[in-house]
């Protein structure tokens, strides 16, 4: 457990996105709390809970500097009339120009695949609230290029569901491993992985604001 005393950055402002109440339920397990004091989790859009467009901008950040990305994004929006990546529009565009505005050729592939996948399963202005986690993850890891760390960030900044635990994120990963002293000469993979789900239990039913609070700890953002 890190002492209390340990300064994670600059004295906080409570951030008005986060419920005091979900403050007050992180801040009684011990190892977060002292961040929970001193950190702001940044904002984020959530894209109106807009999934397609909240899947795009996820495949455009990938592997990517925030910086960086949120330019690249900026200038692929800007390539259709009314800043929208409609997906009938996407899938006619031209790819070339969509490499100009700084899209790898890979990323290009994925966001039309996001695109044929929408007409093909009929999801626009689906009503995501009728599924859970699970069965959203299941339903959209099954488009080639998306894989279950871009759903679950989706998820939690679009939907706002509150009780992701991205195993698949590096930066949350390493700091809950910190944070709790995990040992891990001796846990790996799926041991890891269940030992970091059983220490980090008390934090439910809002894993994904902690799981916020690890990035806030090294400045990323997602």
């Amino acid at each position: 457990m890190l002492p209390y005393g340990k300064s994670f950055g600059p004295p906080a402002k409570i951030c008005p996105m986060i419920d005091p109440s979900i403050r007050a339920h992180l801040a009684k397990e011990p190892n977060i709390a002292p961040i929970v004091a001193q950190l702001v989790i940044p904002e984020r859009p959530d894209h109106g809970g807009d999934v397609y467009l909240g899947l795009q901008r996820s495949i455009a950040f990938q592997q990517l500097s925030g910086k960086a990305a949120s330019t690249i994004f900026g200038r692929f929006l800007g390539l259709f009339p009314d800043g929208y990546p409609h997906p009938e529009q996407l899938l006619e565009m031209d790819e070339a120009a969509i490499r100009a505005a700084g899209m790898s050729w890979s990323k290009i592939k994925y966001l039309k695949n996001v695109a044929q996948y929408w007409l093909d399963h009929r999801l626009i202005n689906a009503d995501w609230a009728q599924w859970t986690d699970e069965e959203i993850i299941t339903l959209l890891t099954a488009i080639k290029g998306v894989g279950q760390w871009t759903v679950e960030m989706v998820l939690m900044f679009v939907l706002k569901r509150p009780d992701l635990l991205p195993l698949d994120d590096l930066v949350v990963k390493r700091n809950i491993v910190t944070l709790f002293g995990i040992d891990t000469d001796t846990l790996k993979g799926k041991k890891l992985n269940e030992e970091i789900l059983r220490v980090t239990e008390p934090w439910r039913p809002y894993r994904s604001y902690a799981s916020r609070f690890m990035w806030a700890m090294k400045g990323t953002i997602v």
